[in-house]
């Protein structure tokens, strides 16, 4: 067994829970907006202006990495900060966003997440891992390729339960789909285009956070979702195989193939999640207009 093949049977839910333990204590140590607002200076390799927050939140997060190459395990890491770091291999990736939500956490206003997805390629496709962590309920939601999703929820006192697969989409009488998501929700992306999203959603709904949002959808709680801008890749890797895992469709419209956008921090393609293919198309025609 090689060294790539070890970093792939890592208990990736075991480092994912030891990491969300870590971060918990970060966003203790920084309770107030004042706190959370400082900046580092610097921006991240994703262009936007890094909090020391979100750096102090990256540490934790490649101190367990850092931990797992002591052990002899080599991968690639990408994260929304720090861009690319080799830990040995680039067969295996794994893509982080430490804080995905950023401004609702620097605002302590629920939605954001850890995000976490493992990799043995360059595209969405790839993904064989993904895991979030929403701090503002304490769910865990987390997808192993071929063998399904799942969520961990504190409200759920008998444990972890399998996502169904089988549960569809909700549409109002006269056929538009009852809850969709939008991210992101700057008032001039969502007036380029009302008109479509006026056709096609019966509500919509901004939780402010591309991860999370699409574990809304894989948890049936939204019909789909949609970003109205080009999304990064570390914002939505896990995501988007937890989606795909629980019985639900993802596209990446911007691409030559639907999974096909890279594994990295740039803003590749916009991103397309729904329940069914019908509602898939349908958000795709959105932000093809």
């Amino acid at each position: 067994m090689t060294a790539t093949d070890t970093a792939l049977q890592v208990d990736w839910l075991a480092v994912c829970r030891r990491a969300v333990e870590g971060l918990e204590q970060v966003l203790a140590d920084s309770p107030t907006t004042a706190e959370r607002v400082r900046e580092t200076g610097t921006r991240g390799s994703g262009g936007d202006r890094t909090l020391l927050l979100d750096a102090a939140a990256e540490e934790v997060v490649f101190a367990e990495l850092s931990t797992l190459a002591e052990q002899g395990h080599r991968f690639c890491a990408v994260s929304e900060e720090r861009g690319e770091v080799d830990f040995g291999s680039d067969h295996v990736r794994v893509i982080i966003d430490p804080i995905d939500g950023s401004l609702n956490a620097k605002r302590s206003t629920p939605h954001f997440a850890l995000s976490l997805a493992v990799a043995d390629g360059p595209t969405m496709a790839d993904v064989a891992f993904g895991f979030v962590h929403d701090f503002g309920t304490g769910e865990q939601f987390w997808a192993l390729r071929g063998q399904g999703a799942w969520l961990d929820s504190p409200t759920e006192p008998t444990g972890a339960r399998r996502l169904d697969p089988t549960i569809g989409e909700r549409r109002n009488r006269v056929g538009k789909l009852e809850l969709v998501g939008i991210e992101a929700a700057d008032p001039r992306w969502v007036a380029e285009v009302i008109d479509g999203l006026v056709e096609t959603a019966h509500r919509l709904r901004a939780l402010g956070a591309i991860a999370i949002t699409l574990c809304e959808v894989a948890a049936a709680r939204l019909d789909g979702m949609v970003t109205l801008i080009r999304a990064r890749g570390v914002d939505a890797a896990a995501g988007q195989l937890i989606v795909r895992e629980a019985g639900g469709v993802v596209s990446f419209p911007d691409c030559e193939h639907p999974l096909g956008a890279p594994l990295d921090s740039a803003a590749g393609s916009h991103l397309v999640a729904a329940r069914t293919d019908q509602g898939l198309r349908e958000l795709e025609r959105v932000v093809a207009s």
